[in-house]
């Protein structure tokens, strides 16, 4: 069973940066995807970024593109998300999760707070 663990929330002034990191456990058969869905209180869960396993491919959605960067770590299962000029509207819960042959995987969510 794929389980996964997070860390790296907190908060911080607009223009700051912080890095999330995600790492999985588990088997998870070689192919999958693995990225970040966000949740601002009383907001829809929406997709932020994600990166192929085995080729790297990044996608962002259009509000953090130039700002987030997401990054992996093959050796010990972790996907990183590098977030550069956070502003105010970046502020939620922030859920790493993995997609694969048996389905979603989610994270326990962490908190970025982004204060004006």
């Amino acid at each position: 069973q794929v389980q996964l663990v997070e860390s790296g929330g907190g908060s911080v002034q607009a223009g700051g940066s912080l890095t999330l990191s995600c790492t999985a456990s588990g088997r998870t058969f070689g192919r999958y995807t693995m990225g970040w869905f966000r949740q601002a209180p009383g907001k829809e869960r929406i997709f932020v970024a994600s990166i192929d396993w085995n080729s790297g491919r990044t996608n962002y959605v259009d509000s953090v593109k130039g700002r987030y960067t997401a990054s992996r770590n093959n050796a010990n299962n972790t996907v990183y998300l590098q977030m550069n000029s956070l502003k105010p509207e970046d502020t939620a819960v922030y859920y790493c999760y993995l997609n694969y042959i048996r389905g979603v995987v989610w994270g326990q969510g962490t908190q970025v707070t982004v204060s004006s």
